[in-house]
């Protein structure tokens, strides 16, 4: 219910930015078509998108409109004016790289068509100016009606990628240490779906910053906005690391029960720190991650007295305690701010 008010909002802007377009176009006396395929288009997440996008889409109507009378004088309202309008107006549009700006140009060409019968010049000046109402009326809904805040999203899909991505990190050294490699496609299919949340609130995150070009935050808001950087950030270097693991054909380890044993301790104790357990103890957290890098300390040793000659080959022991500790420390960088997260959950 509350993603489809968060699209809503857009879909409601579109409305009023029709509206008052038309509105427009009706009092000045033209034909508001054009200008409200524009202001449609031009309805971006950000008002730093929809400026972007409209200084775009300006010249590459006035170029489709240009085509469109251009060919209408030559061959009147043919097949073949509707042709050459639309390819010459792709064409151009994107080789001047005008890709934002190229459909709602090749639009305007084509609908040109069917309205202009004389008075070319005027035609051509009246589109421009009714793609300047479209363009400014869409910048203007966008900025001041129902401006996204788009951090609490942010914050609420941080908390759910956290929580997932410990499942993950648990899931996969267990499938790992167990020898259950049955899993793996279980594992990256799960990976793949937090990693794809991760990627849409990354966007969401920059959507945010421009935004906050035309709506500054507030300090604390922006002390939060910043704190979901860094964690989002974290995130992504732990998937990082969980993907290495999944990865890496990883068979025969030569570890005790007592080591596996101290390596799942270790496990469970970054996850119970990324889910954020109220019984989490964080001297228990940092022996755990003394223990695992002094056991990759000691796997390197026997590595490097083991493989004087070539060190191209590193045993699936250290690959696995290297991908832990990099975990591990990830998971720490996590919570370095964790006073504002607090502030951070409080408002959200």
């Amino acid at each position: 219910m509350k993603f489809f008010s968060f699209i809503g909002d857009r879909i409601f802007k579109t409305g009023v930015a029709v509206f008052l377009t038309a509105l427009v176009c009706q009092w000045i006396g033209w034909p508001p078509v054009f200008a409200v395929i524009t202001a449609i288009v031009t309805v971006e997440p950000t008002v730093s998108d929809s400026i972007k996008k409209g200084l775009v889409r300006f010249p590459a109507s006035a170029i489709g409109s240009a085509y469109a009378v251009l060919f209408i004088s030559l061959f009147g309202n043919s097949p073949i004016t509707y042709t050459l309008a639309t390819v010459c107006t792709i064409v151009t549009c994107f080789r001047l790289k005008l890709h934002a700006g190229l459909l709602v140009a090749t639009l305007t060409a084509v609908a040109m068509v069917e309205v202009i019968h004389s008075n070319f010049l005027v035609s051509f000046f009246i589109r421009l100016g009714t793609t300047t109402i479209g363009l400014a009326v869409s910048t203007l809904v966008n900025m001041f009606i129902l401006p996204p805040k788009y951090r609490l999203h942010i914050f609420k899909r941080v908390k759910t990628i956290r929580i997932d991505t410990a499942n993950l990190i648990e899931q996969t050294f267990q499938a790992i240490l167990e020898g259950k490699r049955d899993n793996n496609a279980l594992i990256k299919e799960n990976l793949n779906k937090t990693d794809h949340a991760l990627l849409q609130t990354e966007q969401l995150s920059r959507f945010q910053r421009d935004e906050a070009k035309f709506h500054p935050l507030l300090e604390t808001e922006q002390e939060q906005f910043e704190q979901l950087q860094h964690q989002l950030n974290s995130l992504r270097i732990i998937h990082y690391h969980l993907n290495n693991l999944i990865r890496s054909s990883i068979t025969n380890l030569s570890w005790t029960e007592l080591e596996r044993k101290t390596i799942m301790n270790a496990v469970y104790g970054a996850t119970k720190r990324l889910q954020g357990d109220e019984f989490f103890i964080i001297s228990i957290h940092h022996r755990q991650l003394k223990e695992i890098t002094d056991l990759f300390w000691e796997d390197s040793e026997e590595t490097i007295r083991s493989n004087l000659s070539s060190l191209t080959n590193f045993p699936p022991e250290l690959i696995i305690l290297y991908e832990l500790v990099s975990i591990y420390q990830m998971v720490e960088r996590f919570y370095s701010y964790e006073h504002t997260g607090a502030k951070a959950e409080a408002h959200g």
